[in-house]
This record gives C-alpha cells, sequence and structure tokens, in this order.
C-alpha cells in the first residue's frame, strides 16, 4: 500500500470518527439562528405570546374555550419565558433549538436505517430547507413535533432491533410527548404499526429496520405486543385533548376550506416553504425510494401515510392545513438523502448546495414577515410607534375589527408594552379565557368623556372611520372626528378628536 492510499485511509478513518450528527445540526443552527428576530411577530405567534404569558390557571381556563390542542405547548413556553423573557429571539430560540437537534437526530436515523452517508446528506439537505427556517423561527408547536417525530421513529428502530422495556419505555415517553405537542403529528403511527406489523409478520429485514445478522435472525413474536403497550399512555394522555380539540373545531378552523384534489399538489411547497425547492425534494426522495426497496418502508410510509390520512379527513371535515404535515419532511430528507449517497460526495453535495441556492429569495422572504403572502406583511411595530411617538395622557384606543385573527390589539400591546387605555373592553382576553377580549354593548356609553381616540384597524385606509362596523362605528362617526391617518402594511392608524361642543 502507497502513502496516498494510506492518507486516503487514515482521513476515511478520521471522517468516521466525527459524529454524523455533528454537520447537519451546526448548519441548522447557523441558519435557522440567522435573522431568527427580524421579522415581526405574526398572528399565530402572538397567540403563542399571549397564551404563555398567562398564569397556568388561567391557561387551563383558555383550553377550556379555545386551542386545547396547543394547551400543553403554551403552558411549556409560559415556563420558558418565565426564564428568557418575551422577546422575539426567546420566544423563538425553542423552535430553532428543536429544528437543530431534528436535524441531527434525523442523520443518525439515516445512518441506523440505511448508512452513514444517507444520514449526512438527509441531515444537509433538511437543514437548508427554506422551511426548516419558517418553523425554526416560529413560535408555533411544529418545531417541536417535528422534532419529536424523528426521536419517536428512532426510538422505534432501536427498539424493534433490541427489544428490551427500556428502550419501549424511551419510544413510549416520546410518542407521549409528541401527542401533548401535536395532535396531528400522532399520524405518524400509522407508519409505526405498518413496521412494527411486517416485522412482527416477515422479521425485522422484511421491515426494513433489519440491523446486524444476529437482530435479523431473531423473529420478534412478541413486539407488536410491546408497540401496542408502548403508545397506550400517549393515547390515555391525548384523548382528552381530542374531545376537547373536537368541540373547539368549528371556532378553531372555520377558515380552512374542505380538502381538494390539487391541495396535494400544493402540499411539497407548502411544507417547504417554496415550490421549487418542495419539487426537488419530492424529485429526488422518488429516486431515493426506489433505490432503498424496502429499507424505504418506514421513511416511505412516514410521509405518504400521514399525507393521505389527513387530506381523507379533510374532505369530511376541515382540517387541512400544510403546515400541520410539517414533521413529514425530515422523512422525505432521508430518502433524498439516499438517492444522494449513491452518487459521488462532491454531486451529491453539489445538489445539497443547489437547493439551498434555489431556497435563497424564499429564505430572505420569510426573514421578512411570515404572513403570507409574503407581500402582505402586517407592521405591528410601526402601528405601535404611531401610537408611542402621539400618545398623550387620557387617551383611548380602539381595534377595528376586534375578534379577529389578525389580532390587532395583541400586536399593539406586544410591541407598545404600556398602551392607552382599550376603553371599549369589558373584559379582556385573560378574565374571558379566550384569545379575544369582550367589548362594550353601548359603545357611544363607554366613550363618552374620552379626549381623544387611536383608532387601529385592519387594511390601508384613507377614510378609516368608514370602515368601522355596527353600533362602534356609529359613535366613533358621531362624536370624533379624524385629525390625522397614517398608513402602515397591512394596517391604518387613525388618531380621532372629540367633536366641539360633544
Amino acid at each position: 500500500m502507497g502513502p496516498l492510499s494510506e492518507s486516503s485511509g487514515a482521513a476515511r478513518t478520521r471522517w468516521r470518527r466525527v459524529p454524523v450528527w455533528l454537520s447537519p445540526a451546526l448548519l441548522t443552527l447557523v441558519v435557522t439562528g440567522a435573522g431568527l428576530g427580524s421579522a415581526q411577530l405574526w398572528r399565530d405567534e402572538l397567540a403563542t405570546w399571549s397564551a404563555a404569558t398567562r398564569s397556568p390557571g388561567d391557561l387551563a381556563r383558555l383550553a377550556g374555550t379555545i386551542d386545547a390542542a396547543t394547551g400543553p405547548y403554551y403552558l411549556l413556553m409560559h415556563g420558558w419565558l418565565a426564564v428568557a423573557g418575551d422577546s422575539t429571539v426567546a420566544l423563538r430560540a425553542p423552535a430553532a433549538l428543536a429544528m437543530t437537534v431534528a436535524a441531527g437526530l434525523l442523520a443518525v436515523l439515516g445512518a441506523q436505517l440505511v448508512d452513514r452517508r444517507t444520514g449526512l446528506f438527509a441531515g444537509l439537505l433538511f437543514a437548508l430547507l427554506p422551511g426548516t427556517s419558517r418553523y425554526g423561527q416560529e413560535a408555533r408547536p411544529y418545531a417541536l413535533a417535528t422534532m419529536l417525530t424523528v426521536l419517536a421513529t428512532l426510538l422505534l428502530v432501536t427498539a424493534l432491533r433490541r427489544p428490551g422495556w427500556a428502550r419501549w419505555t424511551g419510544y413510549a415517553a416520546a410518542v407521549a410527548a409528541l401527542g401533548l405537542t401535536h395532535l396531528i403529528a400522532l399520524t405518524v403511527l400509522a407508519a409505526h404499526a405498518l413496521v412494527v406489523l411486517v416485522a412482527w409478520w416477515r422479521g425485522p429485514a422484511a421491515a426494513g429496520v433489519a440491523g446486524s445478522a444476529a437482530g435479523e435472525a431473531d423473529r420478534p413474536d412478541r413486539r407488536v405486543w410491546r408497540w401496542v403497550v408502548a403508545v397506550v399512555p400517549a393515547a390515555l394522555l391525548v384523548a382528552p385533548l381530542v374531545l376537547e380539540a373536537g368541540t373547539q373545531r368549528s371556532r378553531q378552523l372555520d377558515w380552512v376550506a374542505s380538502a381538494r384534489l390539487d391541495d396535494l399538489s400544493a402540499l411539497p411547497g407548502g411544507v417547504a416553504q417554496s415550490s421549487v425547492v418542495g419539487g426537488l425534494l419530492v424529485g429526488i426522495a422518488a429516486l431515493g425510494a426506489a433505490r432503498l426497496g424496502r429499507r424505504a418502508l418506514l421513511p416511505g410510509s412516514a410521509v405518504l401515510l400521514p399525507v393521505l390520512l389527513l387530506f381523507t379527513a379533510g374532505t369530511v371535515v376541515p382540517l387541512w392545513v400544510p403546515r400541520y404535515l410539517v414533521f413529514v419532511v425530515p422523512f422525505a430528507c432521508l430518502l433524498a438523502g439516499a438517492a444522494l449517497a449513491g452518487v459521488a460526495a462532491p454531486a451529491a453535495l453539489a445538489v445539497v448546495v443547489l437547493a439551498g441556492l434555489l431556497g435563497l429569495p424564499d429564505q430572505a422572504a420569510l426573514r421578512r414577515t411570515h404572513e403570507w403572502p409574503r407581500t402582505a406583511p402586517v407592521d405591528y411595530a410601526g402601528a405601535a410607534r404611531v401610537i408611542a411617538d402621539g400618545h398623550r395622557p387620557g387617551d383611548a384606543v380602539v381595534y377595528s375589527p376586534r375578534e379577529s385573527w389578525l389580532f390587532l390589539d395583541l400586536g399593539v400591546q406586544y410591541h407598545l408594552g404600556d398602551p392607552p387605555r382599550d376603553v371599549l373592553v369589558t373584559e379582556d382576553e385573560v378574565r374571558r379565557g379566550d384569545l379575544w377580549a369582550a367589548e362594550c354593548p353601548r359603545p357611544a356609553r363607554c366613550l363618552a368623556g374620552i379626549p381623544r381616540v387611536w383608532l387601529v384597524v385592519a387594511g390601508r385606509h384613507a377614510e378609516p372611520l368608514a370602515t368601522v362596523p355596527g353600533a362602534k362605528g356609529e359613535a366613533l362617526r358621531a362624536d370624533f372626528t379624524v385629525a390625522r391617518v397614517w398608513q402602515r402594511s397591512g394596517l391604518t392608524v387613525a388618531l380621532l378628536t372629540s367633536r366641539p361642543g360633544r
């Protein structure tokens, strides 16, 4: 053996000593951390802030009214914010860390199921997807659900290869945590069940989860029962959430339409946050599935079965929301990593870099705003600055619409800190156990004696008073005149002064 061969072998040995999870995790941390606080909190994140800053008792009341399925996540964030504060970066940091861990776990899972190269390329590709940044920079449970889905799947593989109650207990804990974080993510259990049944019937090799030769020879006659026992705690924990969330569906998802076939074609772009990158990922993943054969059973079913289950349910009950399926993306990346592992490393890395470059416009856009479309951000901070600069003692603030998913009041309150008195509120959202406050049924009486009102309305309007409906609009138009109007992206702020002789 010549010197060149010896040095090449030594380099390969050193490379194999580097943990396979390290590069994907570090890259994900860098990418998701870049511009973490750049975009303003959007409506869903404002709901997280409002909920997580309440007491546990107030959170329990909120769960009984709306968003019960997200209640455990809000409680977790309540504890986090008590330590880290409620800055934009602090609110989003858990999601960025969760995506970082997910990338590392994905690399380990790929190495366990296929080989080291598959895990490495899968993790690197996952790190560069715009969707990883989008949900790794959002104060919502999707990143945590993604991490826990990959963790539960990795623990399942470990338990199937070397069965033991300690390993099944770890799997049970991961599944329970997943259910408490995101109910829809439990659809991945359909894929787990399929793999367990195939392993029980035909052995781990047929299920694509075989390890050593000794492990392949071990027929797991009782593993299917162990799996059933392992998922029982999760079922018991999430059952109350499922029942309560079912009663809240009409209010929680009143904006969702029934699923249609063309929604499936839009799904890759939705979860990847880029149509081009999503299409590229699907194409490479299909090649990887063909290359893996029976080893594609677990990652392939972990992609397809949750999608089909949610789509089927969505045709009957309006449930189809693409971001609910973000947790399947790592498994598509695993299949794509298998395809990339079949070519030379420079070519595979070139494809990973290409995916990153194709997603750059979307990466930049999501750091400007999390709203959709990206060209229509809602400038809550701009509205708050207008009010802060012109506020006087005795001023009041009025929002229109109040019970809207835009959360105009929460957005202004978050950025303003100490806003003018919300004069029409009779019961705030905390006391009401809701995400919206209750307003005065007789606005004219509640507005009596107020010299100036800051009116915040959704959209850009030259005459904002004309857009306020009902008794609230009538009272404002009768007793106030518009002194000045400021237009910000997605919002209009008007300063109203009381009419002389009022």
